[in-house]
């Protein structure tokens, strides 16, 4: 255990190392900051001295270097917006997306767990067929549509819903089914096709041979065999599902990180932006970590060598 601890830890290592260098190169590749500072009226020397003060003025690498020396102390900078240190404006955030995130995750699994494992039951019959065609539906549907209809149908026409901010339980149903829409009809249809494929396979046959109660096959024998795939979709969606809140956040106006990185990019606050990536990197790659670990609580014959 101790051993593929380390081995992870140094993966990650590299992991970050890469992606605090692509996102230093790309934010750096937008122009100076100092010019949406100023006010437009701004004269070049003020630019320029302003410029030199941000320390933008020195050639990449030794931004680069300068950054990533006090990136390892927990330093990211101050924003140049907000003139905070960058990780504390971002962890500000954090909850709003994690409960965005989570509460999205949770449908996603709590939908898909009985209607994949009852559609693989009943394969064939009408419940499979509409189960089936709503699937298709839910990866077609682009979520910045999608939550654009939510708006208008239960916000605007119905009036059941706020269309955006945040302040009550009724504020987050609307960007939760968004952001979740789509992981949904993905986990049925994975789920779907695992329990039907673990259904053919020989222990199950011994088991039901054995006379064993057709919920107990399913329950035991089936469904913790064809979790094992499911688990694993589930864990990279955490990824998807930060990438998704970028586009739900803005539409919805839900204060999380996904709506902060669009204004810092937007008004080039590079240690914002940084420390957005660094942190959600780093939490990608540790729900990864568990998820790895989590493989042998569901099938004892996996090992971590």
């Amino acid at each position: 255990m101790t051993s593929y601890l380390l081995r992870r830890l140094w993966q990650f290592a590299i992991v970050i190392l890469g992606v605090s260098a692509v996102t230093f190169a790309i934010t750096n590749m937008t122009g100076n900051p100092a010019a949406l500072l100023l006010p437009p009226d701004a004269s070049a020397a003020q630019v320029e001295a302003l410029t030199k003060r941000l320390g933008l003025d020195a050639p990449l690498h030794v931004q680069y270097w300068r950054f990533l020396s006090n990136a390892v102390q927990g330093d990211f900078g101050n924003s140049l917006r907000q003139g905070r240190p960058a990780m504390e404006v971002v962890l500000e955030r954090a909850p709003a997306t994690a409960l965005l995130g989570l509460t999205a995750l949770a449908l996603s699994v709590l939908v898909a767990l009985p209607v994949g494992t009852f559609s693989a039951i009943k394969r064939g019959t009408p419940f499979d067929t509409t189960a089936t065609a709503l699937v298709l539906m839910g990866q077609s549907l682009p979520s910045f549509w999608l939550g654009l209809m939510i708006i208008l149908v239960f916000g605007v026409t119905l009036r059941w819903l706020p269309i955006s901010g945040t302040g009550s339980l009724l504020h987050l149903v609307g960007p939760a089914l968004t952001l979740s829409f789509f992981p949904t009809a993905r986990n049925v249809r994975l789920l779907r096709s695992s329990v039907i494929e673990t259904m053919t396979q020989d222990y199950v046959r011994t088991a039901r041979a054995k006379g064993l109660p057709e919920h107990k096959v399913i329950r035991k024998h089936v469904l913790r065999n064809a979790l094992i795939p499911f688990v694993t979709v589930v864990a990279l969606q955490i990824g998807f599902l930060l990438g998704g809140a970028v586009i739900v956040e803005t539409i919805f106006a839900w204060p999380g990180i996904g709506r902060l990185m669009i204004q810092a990019v937007q008004g080039r606050d590079f240690p914002v932006i940084q420390a957005g990536v660094i942190l959600i990197a780093t939490t990608f790659m540790v729900v990864n970590l568990l998820t790895d670990l989590l493989y042998g609580a569901l099938n004892p014959r996996i090992r971590l060598r």
